[in-house]
């Protein structure tokens, strides 16, 4: 689901301008493609991301959550990686501006002011320099509050997840969050953990649900063509209750893809999805900076197509070499999502060896013909 959902991400962040904006209908059709997929189906990568992490947080229940060990594998998994594909942008783009390059597609990075510039380096009061980074700053947030999210969930589930979807829907203040549905989608997780949901149950159902979904980011995408760019409130209400109905969509789709051999392949690709998610946005502002300057408007649904595709076949070639040329940097900048498995794998046989007893009993030539 991880990678899936972020390769649709990529799509949300395609860069265009007031003259290319899909709202003023200049190519039709095409136009109304891109409303659909990046405000309407692939918005839904962000709530469904964060039902999965609270999920797999409480999956061995709330007695067995140990809250310092998670936030120490947190600070390694979540924080850390944040901090440096952040501020590694930020730093490339002030040196970027500093030679004149850059202005109109990010940030004034160079003259901001300092609480300015705390805000695009740690995303303390909005979005940070890295975009889609704001998701991880959502998520330590709600790691922040796990243990009071899980017992309130665990004795009030039902009134706890009306809150926060009230919260997620209506047009209220954000408050410390930067994306309301992410606590929604976090809690519900969790929820979903914690009272033992069986989620596959709907696997049977799989290919209606995905139906529905389909045709529910349909209309949206219609009636977000037909009114945006500034959407009336109602609308904007049923972008975020599409988004948050698209975590059981989404799982609906998942048990249908899944059962494809590439994406069988993808779902053991340790840390591709992660690092896609990291790198993509300065991949796609570079491709945005280098086409303004030799193509004409008229073109940019070449663009707009080509470039999502072309950035995931560049990020997937450099997240390979990246895991066998520098193994231990590729470690830090997933998370530690990539390389653990392999190293148990690579110790297994010693480790089992010693467990039976006879590792160092017989020599190589008769350990290998036992």
């Amino acid at each position: 689901m991880r990678i899936v959902l972020i390769s649709g991400i990529v799509f949300v962040h395609v860069p265009f301008d007031p003259q290319t904006s899909p709202f003023l209908g200049a190519n039709g059709f095409i136009d109304w493609v891109r409303v659909f997929l990046g405000d309407s189906l692939f918005r839904v990568g962000v709530p469904c991301l964060s039902a999965i992490s609270g999920y797999l947080m409480f999956r061995r229940g709330l007695d067995a959550f140990d809250y310092g060990k998670t936030l120490r594998s947190k600070a390694r998994t979540v924080l850390l990686p944040f901090l440096i594909w952040n501020l590694s942008f930020l730093a490339l783009v002030l040196v970027a501006q500093k030679g004149g390059i850059g202005f109109g597609y990010l940030p004034d990075a160079l003259n901001a002011s300092p609480r300015d510039l705390a805000t695009l380096a740690f995303a303390i009061e909005g979005l940070p320099i890295n975009v889609p980074l704001y998701f991880l700053r959502d998520l330590l947030l709600c790691i922040l509050l796990a243990p009071v999210l899980g017992i309130l969930i665990k004795r009030y589930p039902l009134v706890v997840l009306a809150l926060f979807f009230a919260y997620a829907v209506l047009p209220v203040p954000s408050g410390i969050f930067l994306k309301k549905s992410i606590l929604f989608g976090f809690s519900f997780g969790i929820y979903v953990s914690l009272h033992q949901i069986d989620i596959r149950a709907l696997d049977r159902h799989a290919v209606l649900i995905s139906a529905l979904f389909l045709a529910v980011t349909i209309l949206l995408a219609t009636a977000l063509y037909y009114t945006g760019p500034d959407y009336p409130v109602w609308i904007d209400m049923l972008r975020s209750l599409t988004a948050i109905g698209g975590i059981i969509g989404s799982w609906a789709l998942s048990a249908i893809l899944i059962r494809s051999r590439l994406a069988e392949r993808l779902s053991r690709s340790e840390g591709l999805s992660f690092f896609i998610f990291c790198a993509h946005y300065p991949l796609l502002i570079a491709f945005w900076m280098i086409w303004n300057r030799s193509a004409h408007p008229g073109l940019y649904p070449l663009f707009y197509f080509a470039t999502p595709v072309l950035a995931l076949l560049i990020l997937v070639a450099l997240h390979k070499g990246a895991k066998h040329l520098v193994p231990g940097l590729h470690a830090v900048l997933t998370g530690s999502r990539a390389g653990r498995s392999r190293a148990a794998e690579k110790h297994a046989p010693d480790k089992c060896a010693q467990q039976k007893g006879w590792s160092d009993t017989y020599s190589p030539k008769e350990k290998a013909t036992r």
